[in-house]
């Protein structure tokens, strides 16, 4: 009777001895977890695309030109691409990313109501007609910015999101050096002329590409006619507003960007168009007709889409994996991207191009939502090409001693 009872105490000692290191071990500080590659809110290293026009033989009738990829950012064709110039209404792309950023973190929604301002009101140039005091929605204000190039709209954004116009100039700013956009300086929201007001073809593809990323724009973007109501109660009436990119009519695939004209910045376009999974951007600077900018903007298009092809290999937080996660609770958390994976190759080359996901080894709680836990490698046959951080998608807390104590009662029994 007594070799039983010593042969029950000897199983319940081990599992007396493993709960308390177990609760020892959950009050020991954990090492933070560390990013699986530096800079982890980088978008990731793509590869660039091995054919590039001869600057010679596609001569652009403009100052400048650019045609960027959409998803990666490589230029595939530059023209005088870093001279500053005014960019006229062209302006408003950085306009209407600062304010839909605002929506996307939630300070405001498209159907909250904003009055329109003396300040607002008073615009020259391109603009909706609204009178001080009259509200509209912020879609409608991002409608009249996008589609009729409105200035009133821009003001009324400008002040929605930073209060006043001026601070809303001084985060465009810091937002177009956050992007890297070096030969840009902003004075105003719309593009009036104004001195040191400049941009560049270069700096307006990389934050037409960002705007380009909020699906929501591609709807305004290819809405070739529509009418808002704008007045004072009791004074409403309709106001038609009319797409000024007419490659939105004339154009396959054109879903965007933004025109823009004065006298000293000549006739100008950002203009995307996405076929496939290939997006591309080209931007036109100082053309001397509209008609001239539009043809240009189209033969810039038509050589990306005859020369390249894009292979997306995810979805812009799409989960790739799942991962354990030691001490967890859970036990185990999505990786999953940031933004769109996308090889951009010569076209003909997409089945070569191939992806593998690489785990950060011994992943321990506590997991921050956003943690880097591994990287999306990609390949053309045997050669690694770029990467892509993984991050997770959800936090996991470090598991308590009453679950690490039943997961390991689980595993004896």
């Amino acid at each position: 009777m007594k070799r039983k009872n010593d042969g029950m105490k000897r199983p319940l000692a081990a599992i007396l001895s493993v709960v308390l290191i177990l609760a020892a071990a959950t009050f020991i500080p954990a090492a933070e977890t560390s990013a699986y590659a530096e800079g982890s809110d980088q978008p990731g290293r793509s590869p660039l695309a091995s054919v590039k026009a001869d600057e010679g033989s596609l001569h652009i009738a403009a100052k400048s030109a650019v045609l960027m990829d959409a998803s990666t950012g490589t230029v595939l064709y530059e023209q005088n691409a870093y001279e500053e110039l005014p960019p006229a209404s062209v302006t408003k792309v950085m306009t209407m990313l600062l304010a839909l950023e605002a929506v996307e973190r939630g300070q405001f929604s498209l159907e909250d109501r904003v009055t329109i301002s003396e300040r607002a009101a008073s615009m020259g140039g391109s603009q909706m007609y609204m009178e001080p005091g009259e509200t509209h929605t912020v879609e409608e204000l991002f409608q009249g910015a996008s589609i009729c190039s409105a200035n009133d709209a821009c003001v009324a954004l400008a002040e929605l999101t930073r209060g006043t116009e001026e601070m809303f100039v001084e985060s465009m700013n810091a937002r177009a050096k956050e992007l890297g956009m070096e030969h840009t300086h902003f004075v105003n929201t719309n593009g009036l002329p104004v001195d040191d007001h400049y941009s560049c073809a270069h700096d307006i593809a990389v934050m037409s590409k960002e705007l380009l990323r909020h699906p929501k724009t591609r709807e305004w973007f290819t809405t070739w006619q529509t009418t808002i109501t704008v007045g004072l109660p009791g004074k409403e009436k309709e106001f038609g507003l009319t797409n000024t990119n007419k490659l939105i009519k004339t154009y396959q695939g054109a879903n965007g960007v933004k025109t823009g004209f004065t006298q000293d910045a000549g006739y100008c376009l950002s203009a995307s168009a996405t076929r496939g999974n290939l997006t591309l951007v080209a931007v036109v600077l100082g053309a001397e007709s509209s008609k001239v900018r539009f043809t240009e903007a189209s033969r810039l298009l038509d050589y990306g889409f005859a020369t390249y092809d894009s292979v997306r290999l995810a979805e812009r937080g799409q989960v790739v994996g799942n991962l354990p996660v030691e001490k967890g609770s859970p036990r185990t958390v999505n990786a999953v991207t940031k933004e769109e994976v996308s090889v951009l190759i010569p076209k003909g080359q997409g089945e070569s191009i191939s992806s593998k996901p690489i785990w950060k080894e011994g992943l321990k709680a506590p997991v921050a939502a956003g943690d880097v836990i591994g990287e999306l490698k990609l390949y053309r046959e045997e050669k690694e090409i770029g990467s892509y951080p993984l991050y997770a998608e959800a936090a996991v807390e470090r598991a308590g001693i009453p679950e690490l104590c039943m997961r390991l009662i689980r595993t004896l029994f």
